[in-house]
């Protein structure tokens, strides 16, 4: 019998099942048996079974353990995704945040039986209102996308009980593309504001758009520093053009981590911000969550917040619903409660020191410019932010490209660089190391690009074939667009 070690491994769990795998039983539960007809209608007792896999605890056990292997984390290594702020997370907040004082809480208890948790929210919403330089704060949106919605929203509402129909955003060609998917959803029309040489905000393309569409354009949209890890320089510029134009300016806060502690989007002439605990404030994201994407707003703004709002009288902390303009809720309850609480954990052990962050991930990502900038053209060749952008393009001629070399970099045990991205640069790696890596994590990873590129030199199919270590190869891409299997 030939058993095939490779497809065993890589078998699920309903694959793995067989009937009556499990048959361990309790002999003496110390509880009375009884019929649940005695207790349930019989219309509501389910009579099929339902396809749970019928494994022993130890083969379940080894196959989540293995499953877990497969993944790959910030515990494992650097993970220089650029504008996802991929950090180290403390463990000491997950272990506070998993105390059974917090995980107990209901949502539907009266908030004085919950004072604690309120005054968790409270505070960590006075700590942001500082770092950001605005007036008012909801921890509702679940993620940054899910708060550019709320922040979209808010604007729209406040436009219309002004009586102004203002329907369009505008949107630099460097944001992310949740930007424009937002807007869309928010019942906007997007343009799109060039790029100029520098990599950033073109004025003159600006004050066109503005000149020309006038009190239509509600707001514009503003990652600063942007995917390009360029500094806006002429933020107040731009604030001055937008305010003058009765519009607003909105924050997308993807890349705070580049500036918290040195410059707040509030005094650059911000009105409407989103953060992201999961990146900034180093609470676990990936995988599919969870996140958190509390929005800042001005004064003007805040009877627009989604309801309800954590208040405080005197030392009583409660729940605040009275909010005249309110976009109503976006979201069950208030908010990813455990994440913000991560995130309030992270903001009390940083204290004082908060510039370190964003210093230590200017000074990594410049480090790795430097040294990486003899391997690959950068658009883009100044000093760079808390990331940078690169260009594979010249590989072309041998036949690599920037998903070649990010593939081969899954090869040496690292994560890749978010690729193609932002769209205005050809074959382009986002590099982010983000603050938590010394300085011998960062030379491992020239050390991979530099191998990486001697390859491509010298026997390029090893590039092209990429992955070729790893248990799954290279998959045929353009099959999956075509055929995809959504469902198992």
């Amino acid at each position: 019998m030939v058993i095939n070690l490779v497809e065993n491994k890589n078998l699920n769990i309903f694959e793995k099942s067989k009937p009556g795998n499990n048959d361990y039983i309790v002999e003496n539960s110390g509880i009375t048996e009884s019929n649940l007809n005695n207790y349930i209608p019989k219309q509501m007792i389910r009579d099929y079974g339902i396809g749970l896999p019928d494994l022993k605890e130890n083969e379940a056990a080894r196959y989540f353990t293995n499953l877990s292997k497969k993944n790959y984390g910030v515990d494992n290594g650097i993970y220089p995704l650029g504008s996802c702020t991929m950090k180290y997370n403390p463990k000491i907040n997950e272990e506070i945040s998993n105390f059974s004082s917090f995980t107990d809480v209901h949502p539907y208890q009266k908030a004085e039986d919950v004072q604690g948790s309120l005054m968790v929210y409270y505070e960590l919403g006075e700590m942001l209102k500082k770092i950001v330089g605005l007036d008012a704060v909801t921890f509702h949106p679940s993620a940054g996308a899910h708060g550019e919605f709320c922040g979209l929203m808010i604007a729209k509402k406040y436009f219309s009980l002004k009586g102004e129909n203002r329907n369009i955003i505008l949107i630099p060609d460097s944001a992310h593309g949740t930007n424009f998917a937002s807007a869309s959803m928010a019942g906007f029309d997007v343009i799109e504001v060039k790029s100029g040489e520098d990599g950033t905000i073109d004025l003159n393309e600006l004050n066109r758009i503005v000149a020309e569409k006038k009190d239509l354009i509600a707001a514009i949209m503003v990652t600063n520093p942007n995917t390009l890890g360029i500094f806006e320089k002429n933020i107040l510029k731009i604030s001055e053009i937008m305010h003058k134009n009765g519009s607003f300016l909105y924050y997308d806060g993807a890349n705070l981590n580049a500036i918290i502690g040195l410059a707040r989007p509030g005094d650059m002439g911000f009105d409407i911000v989103h953060l992201n605990l999961h990146k900034t404030f180093s609470t676990p994201h990936g995988g599919g969550g969870p996140g958190a994407g509390p929005i800042l707003v001005k004064d003007e703004l805040k009877e627009f917040l989604p309801v309800p709002v954590i208040a405080r009288d005197k030392e009583k902390y409660y729940l605040n619903y009275d909010l005249k303009n309110s976009i109503g809720k976006i979201k069950a309850f208030y908010g990813n409660f455990l994440v913000c609480l991560k995130a309030y954990c992270y903001l009390l052990s940083v204290g004082s020191h908060l510039r370190n962050i964003s210093i230590n991930a200017v000074l990594n990502a410049n480090y790795l410019k430097k040294k990486l900038e003899g391997l690959f053209e950068i658009p883009y060749d100044k000093n760079c932010m808390h990331e940078f952008v690169l260009s594979a393009k010249k590989y072309r001629d041998k036949g690599g490209s920037a998903l070649h070399i990010a593939k081969r970099i899954i090869d040496y045990g690292i994560h890749p660089p978010t690729i193609y991205f932002p769209i205005i640069v050809e074959e382009a790696m986002m590099v982010e190391p983000t603050e938590s890596e010394d300085i011998w994590q960062l030379d491992k990873l020239v050390s991979i690009f530099n191998i990486i590129i001697e390859e491509l030199e010298k026997n390029p199919e090893v590039v092209i074939n990429a992955p070729i270590n790893t248990e799954i190869g290279k998959l045929d891409e353009i099959k999956a667009l075509k055929e995809p299997i959504l469902k198992y």
